[in-house]
């Protein structure tokens, strides 16, 4: 009886389909957008990089001096994950001043040194006598 339902063509085979390429790609299934039941942290997590602890204290070397009188540029130890717009933000928040660029440097013991070159509005010699290096 069901061999004369397949020589009518009711249960025939399907085709195979070709394969062009040697290699096997999964083929994309249907994601969808997370929507969870409850929150699994219970608060957002703090910034630990916040602008105090950005910037760690100014450098008072010989060096640091000449950059401060010769090119209106301050010189700090800074925390060496702290990115240069993270180290401007901190240094204007603190010390109430505009930088024009920051170059930063890992020095050999690790820590982060970064140059500070303060607009032409700003004198370094004032900020540094403010701030308290000299």
């Amino acid at each position: 009886d069901h061999f004369a339902a397949n020589k009518k063509g009711t249960a025939g085979k399907s085709a195979i389909k070709i394969r062009t390429k040697v290699h096997f790609f999964r083929p994309k299934t249907r994601t969808y957008k997370r929507d969870p039941l409850y929150a699994r942290r219970s608060a957002p997590r703090l910034n630990k990089l916040d602008h105090f602890a950005v910037i760690k204290f100014p450098l008072t070397t010989e060096s640091a001096m000449k950059k401060i009188e010769d090119n209106n540029t301050l010189v700090f130890i800074v925390e060496t994950r702290a990115n240069k717009s993270q180290i401007k933000a901190a240094v204007r928040k603190l010390y109430e001043i505009q930088a024009d660029k920051i170059n930063t440097l890992i020095r050999p013991d690790g820590s982060k040194k970064a140059y500070v070159r303060l607009t032409s509005d700003y004198d370094a010699l004032d900020v540094a006598n403010k701030i308290g290096i000299i």
